[in-house]
């Protein structure tokens, strides 16, 4: 009686030492990094091996992790995506996170001049590679299916700052950003389209062209103003951005620095040369930002006809309405820039 009283105290005081282990082990903290706390990402493709060899260099033992993610069945459960873990936490606590929902991020771009850039910047911030997005970007059934062409296809991405997952592909990146044109182009803004009788992408193109001319905002809506009064008087744009624009796309190189447009540069055959071709460009130069675009659909009302960057004012324009007085202002600034020895 008194060896079956002994074996069960024995099993007991096993138990609960199996217990205390496994206590122990799973509300060990159990990692080794010294800031608050440290974003962990899991690839679309990472296997629980692949997320094991990642959290090496940030916990204290990988052998209690796995043991405690198994006896919890997290490997055949694993979540891809953005994960914060505190620092402190214990092995439960790490795989109670990553079996929680992924966490957002704030996606932001703007101002890049090709779909590529575009790539190139949104593959910094999502898992998506710039190859795989440029290849989506480029979609040829995509573009055709929703109005657009390799040319046009940029104007579709209104630069913000939008929430999304880190592990979204290049297909629900660039989905999304459809969703988020058509809800730019509400229906104030497609009235005052209608109203100068252009196409949401030529609007695009055209403040694609004045986000290229200033950076000043209050300027922008004068500047439309130029270019809308030329366009109804059929006379060509002459606008030095497209001209820097067909330079780049001759050479290939859009990393170029262009500081001044030669009067050789006028007749490079490009259709995207307004000196030398009438109407809007078949694709924007850039990315215009939404001040730009609102800048031509609320248009500053005016007669001027023509503009020229004032030396006297870095940054902005003179704007005139008679050529002769446009020629004053511009052997003005042409002045300036040999003076400034700026002749390319």
């Amino acid at each position: 009686m008194i060896r079956k009283k002994n074996f069960y105290f024995l099993i007991t005081l096993f138990s609960l030492f199996i217990l205390l282990f496994f206590y122990l082990i799973i509300n060990q903290k159990n990692t080794s990094f010294d800031e608050k706390e440290i974003d962990l990402f899991i690839p679309n493709k990472f296997s629980f091996e692949d997320l094991i060899l990642s959290l090496k260099p940030i916990l204290k033992s990988t052998k209690t992790f796995v043991l405690v993610a198994k006896l919890k069945g997290y490997p055949s459960t694993i979540k891809h995506g953005k994960y914060k873990i505190l620092k402190g936490s214990s092995n439960n606590q790490i795989i109670n996170v990553l079996r929680s929902k992924s966490l957002p991020i704030d996606l932001t771009f703007n101002n890049q001049e090709t779909l590529e850039d575009l790539a190139g910047r949104i593959s910094v911030q999502i898992e998506s590679d710039s190859l795989d997005l440029i290849q989506s970007f480029r979609d040829s059934t995509f573009l055709e299916k929703n109005n657009f062409n390799s040319n046009n296809a940029i104007s579709m991405y209104i630069p913000n700052s939008y929430e999304f997952y880190w592990n979204t592909t290049a297909n629900e990146f660039r989905n999304r950003m459809l969703v988020e044109h058509k809800k730019f182009w509400n229906k104030s803004r497609t009235e005052k389209a209608n109203q100068i009788k252009l196409s949401k992408i030529q609007i695009s193109i055209l403040a694609s062209i004045i986000q290229k001319e200033t950076n000043k905002t209050e300027e922008k809506p004068i500047i439309a103003g130029v270019y809308l009064n030329r366009l109804k008087r059929n006379m060509k744009l002459q606008a030095d951005p497209t001209v820097v624009f067909s330079i780049k796309i001759k050479n290939r190189n859009f990393d170029t620095i262009i500081r001044r447009v030669l009067f050789k540069d006028l007749k490079i055959n490009s259709k995207y040369n307004t000196y030398k071709f009438k109407g809007i460009p078949p694709g924007p130069i850039c990315m215009p930002d939404i001040s730009s675009i609102d800048a031509v659909l609320n248009p500053m009302m005016h007669n001027y006809l023509y503009f020229v960057a004032n030396p006297e004012k870095p940054g902005y324009h003179n704007f005139s309405v008679k050529l002769s007085t446009h020629n004053f202002y511009r052997k003005k600034y042409i002045r300036w820039l040999n003076n400034k020895k700026l002749y390319r």
